[in-house]
């Protein structure tokens, strides 16, 4: 996914873009004052500002566009009313799948890579399975998460509902949204679907099986329901009236680290490669700040420090590049569930001069922590000529990083 998402890049600032279905009437969840289903609220805010926030608020998604009904453009306007982001709405069609194709259809301007389909009343979608879906997908395969159906599943006749046959479960999945896809694929099967009058496909994923396009399972998340019933609504109130008494659990991890000076003509500093008239002397390829970090992401969940993971006793490091290690790090804190929400890394040298870099630095990390460039802080400082620093023998570096996961504090 990372080489999909790199080629091309200057053609597009859009990489990745959500789509949230929403026009729907919702008649199954019964008629109530505040309009269709997606509109109710759950938790004191409407169902589809829930689904909105969940991809507006994540850093690899650039975009946010709803198809809604014509008729609900004030419903969607207060529900939508202050989420930060690029959001966008068009006016969807007659079925899910008309919906969709319109959606996408406004996004031929933007041409993002990546399109990740979701519908509008899974409001319990989190980071690490937005994540999930994204990271599956490639040039030629989209992606789908999908649970492992655990009830025992019948076969009955149309009019007597008398029990036909038990259809053996093993292989059977359910499938969930979002679904993710190569942008340009999966617009060209809804307007390929479109065009033959086929109009009855029930997700996006079986549109794409039809066209030829590939789909690989994910794992999905059994909190990721949809709400169908006027139960399912009153369920997920409860749930989320009961998850904003208890304490969000959000983990701050430290990282600290120093290199000595030897001899050499580079440092690396913050993934980036800076001329010197001296170099950073360590196993791997010693940058200082990166280690740093890599110890604060490993901290947020217990995972023991650098050395754990990358003994400096084994060969196999010997010169490597610290990127390696940071995205190690940050691969176990989402196996955990957990979202990077800002990373803080503070370099105390002498010399080089820091500020020159910091631009490609923030990019640098940009890209292995998966988080927006304003979420990311590269300070440095001198020690006053004091100390080691002060001496000119080594550079040291401060990192923290504040994750957030799944569930609450333990009471």
């Amino acid at each position: 996914m990372d080489a999909l998402l790199e080629q091309d890049k200057a053609a597009t600032k859009c990489r990745i873009a959500a789509v949230i279905v929403a026009a729907g009437r919702g008649e199954r969840a019964g008629q109530n004052a505040s309009g269709p289903k997606q509109y109710r609220p759950i938790g004191d805010k409407p169902v589809i500002r829930h689904t909105i926030e969940a991809f507006a608020l994540h850093p690899r998604v650039d975009v946010v566009v709803t198809a809604i009904h014509p008729q609900d453009a004030d419903l969607f306007a207060a529900a939508a009313d202050g989420i930060p982001g690029d959001l966008r709405q068009v006016d969807g069609g007659a079925s899910r799948q008309e919906s969709t194709r319109l959606a996408l259809a406004s996004l031929a301007g933007l041409n993002p890579e990546i399109v990740v389909i979701h519908d509008a009343v899974r409001p319990f979608v989190d980071g690490a399975l937005i994540d999930r879906v994204v990271d599956a997908v490639t040039r030629d395969a989209g992606a789908l998460p999908a649970v492992a159906v655990s009830d025992t599943l019948k076969r009955c006749g149309d009019a007597d509902m008398r029990v036909r046959e038990t259809v053996p479960r093993d292989g059977l999945y359910a499938a969930q949204t979002p679904q993710a896809f190569p942008f340009l694929a999966i617009l060209a099967a809804h307007e390929k679907a479109r065009e033959a009058g086929l109009v009855a496909f029930t997700d996006d994923a079986a549109i794409a099986e039809w066209a030829g396009i590939a789909v690989t399972l994910v794992k999905g998340s059994p909190d990721n329901v949809k709400l169908t019933w006027a139960s399912d609504l009153a369920l997920a109130d409860e749930r989320l009236k009961g998850a904003a008494a208890r304490m969000p659990d959000v983990r701050t991890g430290n990282g600290y680290d120093v290199h000595a000076f030897g001899a050499g003509d580079h440092v690396m500093l913050g993934g980036v490669r800076i001329d010197h008239d001296r170099t950073l002397t360590g196993h791997s390829d010693a940058d200082v700040g990166l280690h740093a970090l890599t110890d604060a992401l490993l901290a947020t969940c217990g995972a023991g420090d650098i050395g754990t993971h990358f003994p400096p006793t084994d060969p196999q490091w010997k010169g490597a590049a610290s990127r390696l290690f940071v995205e190690h790090a940050v691969g176990l804190v989402r196996e955990r569930g957990g979202r990077i929400a800002n990373a803080d890394i503070t370099l105390i040298c002498e010399a080089p001069k820091i500020g020159p870099h910091r631009t490609a630095m923030v990019a640098a990390l940009e890209s292995m922590l998966g988080i927006a460039p304003e979420r990311i802080s590269i300070k440095a400082t001198t020690n006053e000529r004091l100390g080691f620093v002060g001496r000119q023998e080594g550079i040291a570096a401060l990192a923290t990083v504040s994750v957030v996961y799944p569930g609450s504090l333990p009471e």
